[in-house]
């Protein structure tokens, strides 16, 4: 497969808009993994040209069909992670918009590491943290908001019993513990949570220690997944932007920065003592 593009998708803009550039980003990306041209796959699925230029815009809503017909031009893996994330448009009101497609890719993947800097994985927050991070959140978000991305958040935690054969690493650095957001007592849930999610036969989690002279994650978080189809992807997240990585080379770029941050971080057992040290010091 050759080299293929990466996908920006910003924030700021309408809801309705954001979904369907969202939508537009990820038809984009699987039709460049196939090989196709605009032309191409307009032919295969039976629509002008013109018409797969604007869903690939975010100018318009795509057709019900279009998963079903996607199949047999872009194959099943692609078919299915249309579907998702056509009915995300609607039903993902949780999730940020910037963030849905890689959430379509979570549910699917075979293989998925995240590193973090910022706050603790969306996959390892138990609910008493989940809603300390969005009470916080500015502009301050109404009650409603609240619920809708604690259940979003929950949600996606699903995959972690939904995928055994799913392999998670998570590497999250120590500051993220010490800072105790919400509290001695969120804390205590949370590191519970780590503790007890970390027993999985397919769960790894590392920390990284306070101080570390050749750290490797100056650039900051990075997501990395491995499709059905063994193909690799990557994903960062800044402020109101999130950036979809399938450029073959920097996705090289990101694996090996995972490694690296793997070998610096304490080993899983390792870091059992420690949460469990951190646990009992509360």
């Amino acid at each position: 497969m050759g080299k293929v593009g990466n996908v920006s998708l910003y924030g700021g803009e309408s809801e309705a808009a954001d979904n369907l550039k969202t939508f537009g980003a990820m038809l984009k990306v699987l039709r460049d993994e196939a090989g196709l041209t605009q032309e191409a796959l307009a032919e295969g699925l039976g629509y002008s040209v013109e018409h797969i230029s604007k869903i690939e815009r975010g100018g318009r809503f795509p057709p019900r069909d279009l998963d079903k017909l996607a199949e047999e031009v872009l194959g099943s893996l692609a078919a299915r992670l249309l579907k998702e994330t056509r009915l995300s448009l609607t039903r993902k009101a949780g999730l940020a918009s910037r963030f849905r497609h890689w959430a379509v890719i979570e549910k699917e993947a075979l293989t998925l590491y995240a590193y973090e800097c910022r706050t603790i994985p969306g996959l390892l927050q138990p609910e008493p943290y989940i809603r300390a991070v969005f009470e916080v959140v500015l502009p301050p978000l109404v009650e409603e908001q609240i619920e809708q991305r604690v259940a979003a958040r929950l949600e996606r935690q699903a995959v972690l019993d939904q995928r055994p054969n799913t392999f998670f690493g998570f590497i999250l650095e120590q500051a993220l513990l010490d800072r105790q957001m919400g509290g001695a007592e969120v804390t205590r849930r949370l590191l519970d949570h780590l503790l007890a999610t970390g027993e999985r036969r397919n769960v790894e989690i590392q920390v990284m220690p306070r101080r570390m002279e050749n750290h490797a994650g100056g650039d900051g978080s990075l997501y990395l997944a491995e499709t059905v189809d063994h193909k690799w992807l990557g994903y960062s997240e800044g402020q109101r932007s999130s950036n979809l990585i399938s450029d073959l080379a920097d996705v090289g770029m990101l694996q090996q920065r995972y490694r690296k941050l793997s070998s610096q971080a304490l080993s899983h057992e390792a870091t059992v003592d420690l949460l469990q040290q951190m646990r009992g010091d509360l």
